[in-house]
């Protein structure tokens, strides 16, 4: 005989009730707070490799846009793709990971191989090979961020596209966590 609608185990609604919270806050993490991503080309190497699983926090960039304040150069970031890079044939809703290297009136230039802020050569154990490329001292505008990938010679980054608007930044990513021989904090040396 089954039981009544009344006399049913009132523990198995609440385990459905505490179910769909328990998933309703993990999706709410994973939009607002900490989203996973995939490594899906060789821009960064050798600090991230193709395939690589990171996470990436994105909480930070929210509350503190335009004060700078989450931003550290040396930081590895993701962002939307900018506006000319959208118009070039890229999805405005793909993500791309680089290098932060210069923020608001940063001066900046590529010469003999090597990155120079603010007329100082910058330290960059994390680059893969000298710079081949040379560029002209610029200066990064208001609301930008001028972002590098670590194999320099081969990224498509700030040096071809130009300066990235800091509102199509998502986050800054902060673990590594597959493959397990590589699990952990993504470091960066402080400048």
């Amino acid at each position: 005989m089954s039981k009544s609608h009344s006399e049913q185990d009132p523990r198995t609604g609440n385990s459905w009730k505490n179910f769909l919270i328990w998933v309703l806050l993990a999706l709410l993490l994973r939009w607002q707070v900490i989203e996973p991503r995939w490594i899906p080309s060789g821009s960064m190497l050798p600090t991230l490799k193709i395939q690589d699983r990171i996470l990436v926090e994105k909480l930070r960039p929210r509350i503190s846009q335009r004060t700078h304040k989450h931003l550290q150069i040396g930081s590895v970031v993701v962002f939307h793709p900018p506006s000319n890079l959208v118009e070039a044939g890229y999805d405005k809703d793909s993500a791309l990971i680089k290098r932060l290297v210069g923020l608001p009136g940063d001066r900046l230039e590529v010469h003999e191989g090597e990155l120079f802020r603010n007329g100082r050569l910058i330290v960059e154990p994390w680059i893969k090979e000298p710079i081949n490329y040379e560029m002209n001292e610029f200066t990064v505008p208001e609301n930008q961020l001028w972002v590098l990938g670590d194999n320099r010679n081969n990224s498509l980054d700030s040096h071809i596209w130009g300066p990235l608007p800091e509102k199509a930044l998502i986050g800054t990513a902060i673990w590594r966590y597959w493959p397990l021989k590589s699990f952990g904090s993504i470091r960066f040396p402080d400048q």
